[in-house]
C-alpha cells in the first residue's frame, strides 16, 4: 500500500470513518432505545421512541427476550468479525484488499440502518414479530459495520510507517469521534426537541459518505496471485497473508495483545453502558444533556495534548491509567449530581463534571485505534505476517461482548426492573456502574507487560533508533 507522507494527508484520511461511526452512534444510543418506551420520561416518549408519534407508550419488543438478543447480536457481531477480518486480509482483487472490502461492508450496513429506522412490522406492545425483525436488522448492521471499520482500521498499520504517525492518525480520528459525538449528543438531542427520531436518523444518514475518503485515498497493488508473482518489491513481497485459522492462531499467540484485550473489555463495558443509556440517564437525572455534552466534548482536542505528553514522557501505561481515573471520577460525580436537588448549584456542578470527563474521553477513543495497530505492526516486523485486520476483529469480538452486556443486557434490565429506590428509575445507576468498570480496568492494568506500558515513550525511541 502506498504510504501517506504528509500530515495533511493523514489528517484527511482520519476523517474517513466519522460518518460510519455516526450511524453506529445513532443505532446504539437512539434507535435501540427507541423501540422500548419504558425508562424514558413522559415528555421524551413522543420524539425519542418509534411509538410516540402515535400518542402511544409501547415497548415494541419483548423486553426480556430483547435483553438476551442484544447480547447475542453483539456476540454474533464479534464472532463474524473473525472470518470478515480474514476476508479483508486475504481478499484477492485487481484493486487490492482494502478498497473492495470497504464497499462490500458499506452497502449492506446502510440498507440495514434504513430498514431498522423506517420499518416496524407491528405497532403493538411487546410484539414477537418486531423482536425478531429488529434482531435480524441489528445483526446485519453490526456485522457489516464491523467489516467496514475493521478494514479501515487495519489500514492504520499499513498506510503509515512510524509509531508517531499512527498516534497522529489515531488522535485525529479521536477528535473526529468527538465531532460526531457532539453531533450525536448535542445537535441530534436538539433536533429531537421538535422532530421524531425516525426523521432525525434519516437526516443524519448522508454523513456516511465520509467513507469515500479512504476508498479514494487508498492506493494498493493488485492482490491477484498472478500479479503478486510479478511483484518485484522485495519488502512487500516478504509480507505474507495466512488463512483464517493461521491468522487467529497468530493473533492469539500475542500475549501482550490478549492482556490488553482484557483491560480494554472492562473499559468498554463501562463506556458503552453510559453511551447506550445516555438518553435515559439524562431524562431522569435533572441535568441538561446538551450543556453537559458540550462541556465534555468541546475541550477534547486540547485535553488530548495532555494525554499525548504523558505518553511521550512516561509511556502508554501512565497515560491510560490517568484516563481511567479521570473518567471514573467523572462518572461517579455524575451519579451524585443526578441525586442532587434541582437548582443552580446542580447545573454548575454538572458543568464541572462534564469538563472533568473531557480530560479522558478523547483518549478512551484513541486507544481503540493506536494500541492494536501498533501491536499488529510490531508483530508484522517480527513474523512477516500481514493480518492487521484480525487484530481489530478480535478486539471487536471482546468489545462486542462487553458492549452487549453493558449497553444491551445491563441497560435493558435497569430500564425494565423494579426501582431499587422508591420514586427513582434504575437508569440513574448507569454512571455509578460505569465508574466501577473503570476501577476494574485500572486494577487489571498491573498485569500488562512493560513493553505495552512503555509503548510510545520517547526515551525508548523504538522508531528512531
Amino acid at each position: 500500500m502506498k504510504k501517506l507522507t504528509k500530515r495533511s494527508q493523514m489528517l484527511v484520511y482520519a476523517i474517513g470513518g466519522m460518518g460510519v461511526n455516526m450511524l453506529n452512534l445513532m443505532m446504539g444510543s437512539y434507535l435501540l432505545s427507541a423501540i422500548i418506551a419504558s425508562g424514558f420520561g413522559e415528555e421524551a416518549i413522543k420524539n425519542q421512541t418509534f411509538s410516540g408519534p402515535l400518542g402511544l407508550s409501547l415497548d415494541l419488543v419483548i423486553a426480556g427476550a430483547w435483553a438476551v438478543l442484544t447480547v447475542i447480536a453483539k456476540v454474533i457481531d464479534g464472532v463474524i468479525d473473525i472470518p470478515m477480518a480474514s476476508f479483508t486480509d486475504n481478499l484477492k482483487s485487481r484493486f487490492g484488499r482494502r478498497r473492495p472490502a470497504l464497499i462490500i461492508g458499506l452497502v449492506p450496513m446502510v440498507i440495514a440502518y434504513v430498514l431498522f429506522t423506517l420499518v416496524t412490522p407491528e405497532m403493538k406492545d411487546e410484539s414477537l414479530l418486531n423482536t425478531i425483525f429488529y434482531f435480524v436488522a441489528l445483526c446485519v448492521f453490526y456485522s457489516f459495520y464491523t467489516l467496514t471499520m475493521v478494514t479501515y482500521y487495519a489500514t492504520f498499520t499499513e498506510i503509515v510507517d512510524t509509531v508517531e504517525e499512527r498516534n497522529f492518525i489515531s488522535n485525529v480520528k479521536s477528535v473526529c469521534d468527538i465531532v460526531y459525538f457532539i453531533l450525536g449528543y448535542v445537535v441530534v438531542a436538539a433536533m429531537l426537541k421538535g422532530m421524531n427520531i425516525r426523521l432525525v436518523a434519516m437526516i443524519i444518514l448522508p454523513i456516511v459518505l465520509t467513507m469515500l475518503i479512504p476508498i479514494f485515498m487508498i492506493k494498493e497493488r493488485s492482490t491477484l496471485p498472478e500479479d503478486v508473482e510479478k511483484e518485484e518489491n522485495a519488502e512487500e513481497k516478504h509480507l505474507k497473508t495466512v488463512n483464517l485459522f493461521q491468522s487467529i492462531a497468530a493473533t492469539f499467540k500475542n500475549k501482550n495483545y490478549i492482556l490488553w484485550l482484557i483491560v480494554y473489555s472492562f473499559m468498554t463495558f463501562g463506556v458503552q453502558l453510559f453511551l447506550s443509556g445516555i438518553n435515559e440517564f439524562f431524562s431522569v437525572s435533572g441535568m441538561n444533556m446538551m450543556t453537559v455534552m458540550i462541556c465534555a466534548f468541546g475541550p477534547v482536542p486540547l485535553t488530548l495534548m495532555i494525554y499525548n505528553k504523558l505518553i511521550k514522557k512516561y509511556g502508554f501505561g501512565v497515560a491510560f491509567a490517568y484516563t481511567l481515573v479521570i473518567f471514573g471520577l467523572a462518572m461517579l460525580g455524575m451519579y451524585f449530581i443526578a441525586r442532587m436537588e434541582a437548582g443552580s448549584a446542580k447545573t454548575a456542578v454538572s458543568i464541572i463534571g462534564g469538563l472533568l470527563s473531557s480530560f479522558a474521553i478523547g483518549a478512551l477513543f484513541s486507544v481503540a485505534y493506536s494500541v492494536p495497530s501498533q501491536l499488529a505492526a510490531d508483530e508484522e516486523k517480527k513474523t512477516g505476517i500481514s493480518n492487521s485486520a484480525m487484530y481489530f476483529a478480535v478486539q471487536g469480538l471482546f468489545a462486542g461482548v462487553a458492549s452487549g452486556i453493558g449497553g444491551g443486557m445491563t441497560l435493558t434490565l435497569l430500564k425494565t426492573s423494579e426501582p431499587l429506590i422508591a420514586g427513582t428509575k434504575n437508569t440513574i445507576f448507569i454512571t455509578l456502574i460505569a465508574a466501577v468498570a473503570m476501577l476494574v480496568s485500572l486494577i487489571l492494568m498491573v498485569f500488562l507487560p512493560k513493553t505495552v506500558l512503555k509503548m510510545g515513550r520517547q526515551e525508548s525511541g523504538s522508531d528512531k533508533k
